[in-house]
């Protein structure tokens, strides 16, 4: 599929799979230089640690979520650009990966989602240590680390496709699939990686700074990938007023 410019000249939808994916890194991680600077609770905090800082740090909270929304448009918009470019490939070999990539983008939008909506609550509401505020915050380490799923989907199905259909490099692809299994293997340890700060909370760590790396680098990709030879079909003549229309009598 190509989009046209107001030029009407092409504008390969690649393009703008590859701005989407530079710009989903970028927000994400701009995100995150307001949320860590400022002390935010890693997985398996303590409730007192986590009240303290929902309720000294809100502006900061509201600062980092600012830019979420965003960023969630242009992760969709990244993994509609994929299975885009590759449907002009060898479409049999990539495309079932590439939806299976593209359903694990869209999913963990609506995980991250959750976990945005709670941390906002958290800042909202100036809860006091004890039951409610455990239990809030336990639901949030759970979404967290259970989100390493989703994204191991997208690493795994986006590597795989564009590695098969020669949009990415090999050692791109690899890059994806370590940060999946990272990501994976995080998420299958949740309950070991939220019930304290031991090292398991690495994986999760590494495996999104992989998965920065990887988004951005997929970015590159898709705007440095050829301009498909279209159309798909080619437009009918219009007849002059007077002139009989190919093919009728």
């Amino acid at each position: 599929m190509i989009l046209l410019s107001r030029r009407g000249t092409p504008f390969p939808t690649s393009r703008v799979g590859g701005f989407a994916a530079i710009g989903f890194a970028l927000s994400i991680t701009l995100s995150n230089a307001v949320l860590v600077p400022a002390g935010l609770p890693p997985t398996g905090s303590p409730t007192d640690e986590v009240t303290e800082f929902f309720a000294t740090e809100g502006t900061s909270v509201a600062l980092g979520s600012l830019l979420t929304p965003t960023a969630w448009l242009l992760a969709a918009l990244f993994g509609a650009g994929v299975v885009s470019a590759l449907r002009h490939g060898s479409r049999a070999r990539s495309e079932l990966w590439s939806l299976f990539g593209f359903a694990g983008l869209i999913l963990q939008n609506g995980a991250f989602a959750a976990i945005i909506a709670i941390r906002l609550a958290l800042a909202s509401v100036a809860l006091p240590v004890g039951a409610p505020a455990t239990a809030l915050w336990a639901v949030h380490d759970a979404l967290f680390t259970l989100n390493g799923t989703f994204l191991a989907m997208a690493l795994i199905g986006l590597s795989t496709a564009g590695t098969r259909a020669g949009l990415i490099a090999r050692w791109h692809g690899v890059l994806g699939l370590v940060a999946a299994a990272l990501m994976f293997s995080s998420a299958t340890l949740t309950p070991l990686v939220i019930d304290g700060r031991g090292p398991l909370g690495l994986l999760g760590l590494v495996g999104w700074l992989l998965w920065v790396v990887w988004t951005t680098a997929y970015g590159v990709a898709l705007l440095r990938a050829p301009n498909p030879a279209r159309p798909d079909r080619p437009a009918s003549p219009v007849p002059a007023a007077g002139e009989a229309v190919p093919g009728t009598p």
